[in-house]
């Protein structure tokens, strides 16, 4: 499939904190492996961030059970601080993030190139239970 037919998904949620706490809790890794898993019995073991333009990412994210597991990683080519972010996975898909601040709170928008393994309404989901559990993770900080 080529790259400008893919599917594209957005996904969407306004946290309720200031762009500079959001951002924090987006690029760290001691962040990342706390937030970054869709329901609870995942979670994510391993995680490198260098959020830089060219810099790479890695996160390892497995069953509690230990029964599976994979990495999500990617290549960083545009990083406006408290802004946009976008990258490209190991796959060729791309994914746009940004970041609105509006009084306390920050809308974040991922639109991301829908895979082929499964469907669309199941990556959805998928990606908007890890933003709600980066929206809890974040919001609890302070």
């Amino acid at each position: 499939m080529k790259e400008q037919d893919r599917q594209q998904i957005t996904i969407k949620s306004t946290v309720n904190q200031p762009v500079e706490v959001v951002w924090e809790s987006w690029k760290k890794p001691e962040h990342i492996m706390k937030w970054n898993q869709a329901s609870e019995d995942w979670h994510t073991v391993y995680a490198e961030n260098d959020l830089k333009v060219g810099g790479r990412f890695l996160s390892r994210m497995e069953a509690k059970d230990g029964s599976t597991g994979f990495d999500f990683s990617g290549t960083y080519e545009m990083v406006e601080p408290y802004e946009t972010i976008a990258y490209e996975l190991e796959d060729s898909r791309k994914v746009l993030i940004t970041f609105e601040p509006f009084e306390s709170q920050t809308e974040i928008v991922q639109i991301f190139d829908a895979e082929n393994e499964n469907p669309a309404e199941m990556q959805r989901e998928g990606w908007q239970a890890i933003l709600n559990q980066f929206k809890q993770y974040t919001e609890e900080q302070l």
